[in-house]
């Protein structure tokens, strides 16, 4: 018994591993945008545009990838993608231009959805199904991780050593993975029946685009209040330089300790969970707006918000339900839907404040986004009730 449970921590880590590379990589990237901005001699609006090609790469190969990988084998799939993501880190790590980096950074955020889905799907598959949502919930230990330790460690070694240090570390840490997850993870045979035109069958599910809603919409108030955290801390509050990381690491603490909240509520209610967890981002986004002004406030207002940043684990969990025989679409796109979500909040944030409404907008931006989660939380309810009740 002791073995397994040693032998199952092995594999889980192996995957958090990747998933750690992936965190850093996305996250420390924003903070060394001034330093690649001036690397490579372009202004930082136009250096905002690797953020931005980050992005579109997740939605664009999440689903593509998951679909045209559903007949191989889910270990080899995993190395595939993690080295892919490592291969492209390297390319940005000697891009000689901005469109090189730019075009690197598309590269590799189209692994990081299926890479993040298909780990989750293998963690849940290691455990009981009662427990299915603890594994997801390791595997995202990896990004929240990343945020507390990984971002800033690195962050602080590309402003020391030089922002190409960046991809090179990421680069090494994802082919770290790519060999641990050789070494230990088990190789079963490929789902019985899977093809892309199954997968492509979670497309026709009501109940999956619903569960994806809900993370669009509602985790859109995080990034909406996150996004604008930093500028916002020097603006309004005079923060001194040292406490925009502290605000940020804080942040990553909070996710860390959300996440072992949100795997046991999960177990107990997966729309509950959902429903406490969107419930809380309305409750810290209207503390943080109430307390603009005050840098030490918005700190461990941030804290508070990163508790409630592990709704991806009942959606998650949740998908696992309702996906049918399209398990790895459905988990691919559940990440690509949060990166709308890293769109959205942001976006409208953007609106509130350019239509001069002050730094406290984002916290009210992000409150409405997270209740109109739950409204979409609360027609996939009702959906569900209809299907219970529905005679077989």
């Amino acid at each position: 018994m002791t073995t397994d449970k040693a032998r199952h921590a092995s594999i889980l880590l192996s995957l958090a591993l990747g998933a750690f590379a992936i965190g850093v990589s996305e996250f420390a990237a924003m903070g060394l945008l001034p330093f690649y901005a001036s690397g490579l001699g372009v202004s930082e609006p136009v250096a905002g545009h690797a953020v931005s090609a980050y992005a579109l790469g997740v939605v664009i190969g999440a689903p593509v990838l998951a679909v045209l990988c559903a007949r191989l084998r889910r270990r080899a799939v995993l190395i595939g993608l993690i080295l892919a993501f490592a291969a492209a880190n390297l390319i940005g790590a000697v891009a000689p231009s901005m469109s090189v980096l730019t075009g690197s950074r598309v590269l590799a955020g189209l692994p990081h959805g299926a890479y993040l889905g298909i780990a989750m799907l293998f963690a849940a598959d290691l455990l009981p199904r009662e427990k299915r949502a603890r594994g997801v919930a390791q595997i995202l230990f990896g990004l929240t991780i990343a945020n507390v330790v990984g971002v800033p460690l690195a962050s602080a070694i590309g402003q020391s050593v030089g922002w190409r240090s960046l991809f090179v570390i990421v680069a090494l840490l994802a082919v770290a993975s790519a060999l641990w997850i050789a070494r230990v993870a088990p190789d079963p045979d490929p789902v019985q029946g899977a093809s892309p035109l199954r997968e492509l069958g979670a497309l026709k599910n009501r109940s999956v685009w619903l569960t994806l809603a809900v993370g669009a919409v509602g985790f859109g108030g995080v990034f909406a209040v996150y996004s604008y955290l930093s500028a916002a801390m020097i603006d309004a509050a005079n923060a001194p330089g040292w406490a925009i990381p502290l605000a940020l690491s804080l942040f990553g603490v909070g996710a860390t300790a959300g996440n072992v909240l949100a795997g046991r509520l999960t177990e107990w209610s997966q729309m509950g969970a959902a429903l406490v967890l969107l419930l809380g981002m309305i409750a810290t986004s209207l503390l943080y707006a109430s307390v603009i002004g005050s840098w030490p406030l918005m700190a461990m207002s941030i804290l508070a918000l990163g508790v409630t940043a592990s709704l991806v684990i009942p959606l998650q969990t949740r998908l696992m339900d309702v996906a049918g025989d399209a398990q790895t679409l459905a988990a691919a796109l559940n990440h690509a839907a949060f990166n709308f979500a890293n769109a959205l909040g942001p976006f409208l944030a953007g609106l509130a404040l350019a239509a001069g409404h002050g730094w406290a907008s984002t916290g009210i931006v992000g409150a409405g986004l997270s209740a109109g989660g739950i409204v979409v939380l609360g027609i996939l309810w009702l959906d569900s009730r209809r299907g219970a009740l529905a005679p077989a």
